[in-house]
């Protein structure tokens, strides 16, 4: 299995804890939660039940008492439950007369918040269970869902059966660089860093995704395929994405197609007036969900309150699709090999990377030896007035001992030549945000580009640091 170190950690940790556990392990779709539990779990797994989306009570129960007969192997088919009270019966009677085995059994529910449909009291009757029985048993029992938000909400932050009750909790993220590097090699291809990410600005790092990459093609011949042939598998992505994870998810998408409008991040003010939404609750949760699905992040530039905070889209394939397939006819041969030619890709990938990079600070941190030290990562963003001109910081990094990176971002397909004129703009840069932040912190200039600085007269005259894009791949997981 390609990386999920920490979370093969955990759940080695729950088989010998020693006592029952609770698992909850959530992450969007395609993202690999199932294949997790699944792999890594393999013989442990004494029962696993799916839930189905839009099924009613009477369908699931059903189909859980199918499921159990499987796993009863023998020719007395289990009866459809009345209700899930009696399907928990018949489970606990089931792992009772389990014979006994050194391995510890796991209890897979998967798809969770499908099988808790309204009104089946389906959540309810397994906090019942949980605390009258399994909770003292020698068990892992494991639930998994991709609506992040409805577990986090009604499983993890229970304030009914199952309040406090979670032992462990797993929020799986996409692949890092490092990690698709990883799999790249595992099968085989060839691709160097530089393709991968520009594959990564496009696709991001979901597993199921990477798995129809093809031998011998570039990163620009996978996105073709993928994205713009009439059958490419994510030519109608976006929709049923958003569609399995959230009811309503017209809402969400229009806020997704909103902050796609503004690649540095919209405030909610903003939000609102471009999709119409109300200021209400609602639109709280919403944006909750989608942070919690790890679509969009919350951004306070330095020296904002919290209040001030922008929303930025910082789904990878979200983003290329709003910007290059959404309504684009399918089917033009070669059109994403003409179209990554063009001025405006360029352009846009420079933002893709900004986006990389903050999600790869830690890897970033790492390579400029602070990785120990507390940081807090921002951008910053001043106009003209009439003591200076105007600046905009990519991302900066506010360190906790005293010091603050500036960090200016490139995307380039070589080394970059810096000019009279590009260290000019790099010193006032610095002077202009020490003059407006009042900060008393030493500032340093930090370059981020692909495949750093050519030797030259003003190479080094106002950059205190340079790190290249193989830096972005020392770390397997995000921390």
């Amino acid at each position: 299995m390609i990386g999920r170190k920490i979370e093969r950690q955990k759940l080695d940790d729950l088989t010998h804890s020693g006592k029952a556990e609770l698992l909850a392990i959530l992450g969007r779709r395609r993202i690999g939660k199932t294949f997790l539990i699944r792999e890594h779990y393999d013989q442990h797994i004494v029962f696993e039940f799916t839930g189905t989306q839009h099924a009613d009570k009477q369908s699931q129960l059903k189909k859980f008492a199918q499921k159990l007969s499987e796993y009863r192997q023998n020719q007395i088919r289990v009866a459809t439950p009345e209700d899930w009270s009696e399907a928990f019966i018949q489970l606990k009677i089931y792992l009772k007369n389990l014979q006994q085995s050194e391995r510890k059994p796991v209890v897979f529910f998967d798809e969770f918040p499908w099988i808790s449909g309204a009104r089946s009291g389906f959540l309810q009757e397994f906090a019942y269970w949980w605390n009258d029985w399994a909770n003292r048993q020698q068990i892992v029992v494991v639930i998994c869902g991709s609506a992040a938000s409805w577990m986090i909400d009604k499983v993890v932050n229970n304030t009914g059966g199952l309040h406090n009750r979670i032992t462990e909790y797993i929020h799986l993220q996409p692949f890092t660089l490092a990690e698709v590097r990883q799999y790249i090699h595992s099968i085989n291809l060839t691709l160097d860093d530089y393709q991968i990410l520009q594959l990564y600005m496009s696709i991001g790092g979901v597993p199921h995704y990477l798995q129809h990459l093809r031998k011998g093609e570039s990163a620009t011949q996978i996105i073709n395929r993928l994205c713009f042939n009439k059958d490419g598998i994510l030519r109608n992505e976006f929709n049923n994405l958003y569609a399995a994870l959230y009811d309503g998810h017209e809402r969400h998408i229009a806020v997704i197609k909103a902050l796609s409008s503004k690649w540095q991040g919209l405030t909610r003010e903003e939000i609102i007036k471009l999709t119409g939404l109300s200021n209400g609750g609602g639109l709280t949760q919403l944006l909750t969900e989608l942070i919690s699905s790890s679509f969009v992040a919350e951004i306070i530039p330095f020296g904002k309150k919290r209040k001030e905070k922008l929303y930025r889209l910082i789904d990878e394939y979200s983003l290329f699709y709003l910007t290059f397939i959404a309504g684009k006819r399918a089917g033009k041969k070669d059109i994403w090999l003409q179209t990554s030619q063009e001025q405006y890709y360029k352009i846009w990938r420079g933002y893709a990377f900004e986006n990389i990079c903050i999600k790869h600070v830690e890897a970033i941190k790492k390579a400029l030896g602070i990785s120990g030290i507390y940081t807090e990562v921002s951008g910053f963003r001043s106009p003209s007035d009439a003591e200076g001109e105007g600046i905009q910081i990519d991302m900066l990094i506010d360190r906790a001992d005293q010091c603050i990176n500036l960090c200016e971002i490139k995307f380039y397909n070589d080394e970059l030549t810096l000019t009279k004129e590009d260290a000019g703009k790099l010193r006032r840069r610095r002077s202009r945000f020490q003059q407006i932040s009042k900060t008393k912190k030493t500032v340093f200039n930090t370059l981020i580009t692909t495949y750093g600085i050519q030797s030259g007269q003003y190479s080094h005259a106002q950059v205190d640091h340079c790190i290249t894009m193989d830096s972005l791949f020392l770390l397997e997981h995000f921390e």
